[in-house]
């Protein structure tokens, strides 16, 4: 089993065994306010809400660390034993190094940014294998189905999902928003302070939430299965460059 989808299980896995937590606990509240043994108060309406609406931190954590682990996958891959020179990598991915060895989207002073032409200069003319390479991930909270699919894109692969799982993801969830751009924008509005924990949960169930989740790890399977693919069979090289 490759180390990404074992590092997707992994998070997967705390999400489910919070999800299992809130249902158990909902099904004590159809006995009455549910209570945690020996806990001298019973857990408030308000205080399920608060642990409901965290399952949205969670979810997006899942889809953040996903996208980290993949696109990290490729640069690891691109400088594997120093075995690649960026002859080798395929013009979409030489196009991302070229863009981390130049700096060319960082603001640079006239100096800095020849000392970085030199830099990229000195690499191809020497044939040096690739080492220094770290994408820009972008993201940074804005991780949804369409900013997946763009980086995709700059990485030089189609993301193939199957119809019924893309959908599923484009398919309005809630507030006229699909599945993970819901998660980006209740996980923002969490972290910035612009609703609270118990609001951002209200008439929420469990059922609601795991078809949530459903629909956000569906999707991410796939996608993972997709950069798999995209390592496994070297398509971050030239085709006349990738091992038979």
């Amino acid at each position: 089993m490759s180390a990404l989808i074992t590092g997707f299980q992994e998070r997967l896995a705390e999400v489910d065994a919070y999800l299992e937590f809130l249902s158990a606990m909902e099904m004590c509240a159809q006995q009455g306010p549910p209570r945690l043994e020996g806990a001298k108060f019973p857990i408030s309406a308000q205080q399920q809400r608060i642990l409901y609406s965290s399952v949205y931190l969670q979810l997006y954590n899942l889809v953040e660390s996903t996208m980290s682990r993949c696109i990290e996958a490729v640069t690891e891959a691109a400088k594997e034993n120093n075995r690649w020179t960026p002859s080798d990598l395929s013009q979409s991915l030489r196009r991302e190094w070229v863009r981390v060895m130049a700096r060319t989207h960082e603001e640079l002073t006239p100096d800095h940014r020849l000392e970085s032409a030199l830099h990229l200069c000195d690499h191809l003319v020497g044939s040096l294998p690739i080492t220094e390479f770290v994408i820009d991930k972008g993201g940074g909270g804005n991780w949804d189905d369409q900013a997946i699919e763009a980086i995709s894109k700059r990485l030089g692969f189609q993301l193939v999902v199957s119809e019924p799982v893309y959908r599923a993801v484009k398919r309005r969830f809630q507030d006229d928003l699909g599945p993970l751009t819901l998660v980006k924008q209740l996980r923002n509005r969490l972290a910035h302070g612009s609703i609270s924990f118990a609001q951002c949960a209200e008439d929420v169930t469990v059922a609601r939430l795991v078809d949530l989740k459903v629909k956000t790890v569906d999707y991410l399977c796939e996608v993972v299965g997709c950069f798999n693919g995209y390592l496994d069979s070297f398509e971050y090289l030239l085709a006349e460059r990738r091992p038979a």
